[in-house]
């Protein structure tokens, strides 16, 4: 009998749908979620912060935005303050694009509509409304009263909604930044908002939630979703690595290999089947939504992948999986390689050049996550790429720290 290879002996297997995430930090009692002693943070997978040089100290440190703009001619990301992010929540078709994510949408309503029991009689929180969709499930799950809060000009739509579907005595919707306006309660039980973006933290709208879960949120109360986890694994992506570099070189005719450099500065946002992952995967960050704290959102992680078969790699995919918790019937749902495709894809990441690996060699490295300076709805990302043989697992053949920014 053949011997198991040593990556498929690491290699977890997908989170089922029906896993209690909750069981090994917190129980269920009364019908309120009761927290592990000591406030400890959360940590199911035992995430190990790196001590990497270049990945420590204070988030400001971590990238470097001098040598970013070093390999650009022009540099795009500062923009005269932020209101160009709820202006884009005011258009339609980025409604109509998450609505018909029936991945997304399908779970939300899976989560609220059937736990009714959680919902009866409660008063819901709406944080990023926009159509109301959201909202409109609570209503329909029972919930006593929802306020719905949104800053984009979709509110107006929102209210018409509501009210051509009868719902405008038991939905408020208004209009304004949650960290300004007054909720006619004290105190709500439930918060649900749908605040993901690319490579999950992407437009910072996380912050908002927590905002309105420290100012408003009852003790005993749940949050939706209330846990997240982000994953990483290699890629072998030759033809489209190439095509985009070469792309540059003659564009009808006119020599513009002057934006080559600046290809790959930026990851790409794309949806890929798991035919190219030929690594296991790892998970690099997670949330709880109940316990995390804005400043956990910068971070600054390890990862450690290993070759499933002889192969090149050129870069590394992530993703991000999604759970509603502390509820009768638990909720998942991934934007990974794996699953049907959402509007979140998937982000890559591309290194220079390519390396031929074998079955069980290693990459490792870190991966750290910070608001950009810049512009604090992106995200500045700085990674390194440890490439070590099976036979040798002490001693890099090739090292690469690269920046990347998410705008």
């Amino acid at each position: 009998m053949e011997s198991t290879p040593a990556w498929q002996e690491s290699l977890e297997d997908i989170i089922p749908v029906d896993q209690d995430m909750h069981a090994e930090e917190e129980t269920k009692k009364k019908g309120k979620v009761v927290k592990p002693a000591g406030g400890k943070r959360y940590n199911k997978f035992n995430l190990k912060e790196t001590n990497e040089e270049g990945f420590t100290g204070p988030p400001s440190s971590w990238f470097n935005d001098e040598a970013f703009k070093k390999g650009l001619v022009a540099d795009f990301a500062k923009k005269e303050g932020a209101d160009y992010y709820f202006e884009s929540y005011s258009n339609f078709y980025i409604h109509e694009e998450m609505l018909k994510d029936k991945v997304r949408t399908e779970s939300y309503r899976s989560a609220i509509e059937n736990n009714p029991e959680a919902f009866k009689d409660k008063v819901v929180l709406d944080i990023g409304c926009g159509t109301g969709v959201l909202s409109i499930f609570a209503a329909r799950a029972g919930a006593k009263h929802v306020y719905g809060i949104d800053n984009a000009d979709i509110v107006h739509y929102a209210r018409e909604i509501v009210k051509q579907n009868g719902f405008e005595k038991q939905i408020t919707i208004i209009q304004g930044k949650v960290e300004e306006i007054d909720l006619p309660v004290e105190k709500v039980d439930i918060i649900i908002s749908e605040w993901m973006g690319y490579f999950l933290l992407y437009e910072s709208m996380l912050d908002t939630v927590l905002f309105a879960r420290d100012k408003w949120l009852q003790s005993g109360g749940i949050i939706l979703p209330d846990k997240c986890t982000m994953h990483v694994a290699a890629i072998e992506d030759k033809d489209y690595k190439t095509k985009k570099l070469n792309f540059w070189n003659n564009v009808y005719g006119i020599d513009m290999s002057c934006l080559t450099p600046a290809s790959f500065v930026e990851p790409v946002i794309d949806s890929m089947s798991y035919d190219p992952i030929n690594t296991t995967e790892d998970t690099f960050f997670e949330i709880d939504l109940y316990t995390v704290k804005t400043e956990d959102l910068e971070f600054s992680n390890t990862y450690n992948i290993q070759m499933m078969r002889d192969d090149t790699i050129h870069g590394i995919v992530t993703w991000f999986d999604i759970f509603f918790g502390n509820m009768k019937h638990d909720v998942k749902f991934s934007t990974g390689p794996y699953e049907q495709v959402t509007h979140w894809k998937q982000t890559v990441f591309y290194f220079n050049g390519e390396y031929k690996l074998k079955e069980g060699d290693i990459i490792s490295g870190s991966i750290a996550c910070k608001k950009s300076s810049e512009n604090f709805r992106a995200c500045d990302i700085k990674i390194s790429y440890h490439i070590r043989p099976q036979s040798n697992k002490f001693e890099d053949i090739d090292c690469q720290v690269l920046q990347y920014k998410l705008r």
